[in-house]
C-alpha cells in the first residue's frame, strides 16, 4: 500500500504502510543495520518515529475519502514508554482515540519479534491545511516568536 503523501524521511527509513482507515493505521519496518543503536537493537528514535507516523496516519484516516487523506497533522505532544528492545520486523499500530475540529488524540504500539510489545505512546496532533500558495514559513528565532 502506498503512503498517501510523500514523506522523504519515512521513505529513507524504509517504513511500509499496511493499512489505514476507520481511526487506525498499521506500518511495518524490517530492522536493518542503519536502524540500530550501539546495543545492536532498533534505535529509540526509529521506534518513536514509527509510533509518530502510525498515530498521525490514524488521525488522518477518518478523512480517507478526501484526496491525500485531507488536512495534514503536526505532532503537538508525544509520550513514549519502551518495554523491550525492538528486533526483527517491527509492526506499529496507531489508533485515534478522540478528535475535535482541530485536534486528534491518539495512541500507538510497536510490536517486535514474536509480536511482543516493545513500546507504547500517546500523542496529540493538530490538523492543519497546507500553507496558502506563495506563503513561506518565517525563520525561527526572530523577535515575537
Amino acid at each position: 500500500m502506498e503512503f498517501p503523501v510523500h514523506i522523504p524521511f519515512v521513505e529513507q527509513l524504509g517504513f511500509t504502510l499496511h493499512g489505514v482507515g476507520d481511526g487506525e493505521a498499521e506500518l511495518r519496518l524490517t530492522i536493518a543495520e542503519r536502524h540500530l543503536n550501539s546495543w545492536r537493537v532498533a534505535h529509540g528514535g526509529v521506534v518513536m518515529t514509527l509510533l509518530d507516523v502510525a498515530m498521525a496516519h490514524a488521525a488522518r484516516s477518518v478523512n480517507r475519502h478526501l484526496p491525500d487523506l485531507g488536512p495534514g497533522v503536526v505532532t503537538v505532544e508525544m509520550k513514549t514508554s519502551f518495554m523491550r528492545p525492538g528486533e526483527g520486523e517491527l509492526r506499529a499500530v496507531g489508533r485515534l482515540l478522540h478528535r475535535s475540529t482541530t485536534m486528534a488524540f491518539c495512541e500507538g504500539s510497536v510490536f517486535g519479534a514474536g509480536d511482543k510489545l516493545c513500546a507504547h505512546a500517546t500523542g496529540t496532533f493538530k490538523y492543519l491545511r497546507a500553507l496558502p500558495a506563495g506563503r513561506q514559513l518565517k525563520p525561527l528565532g526572530g523577535e515575537g516568536d
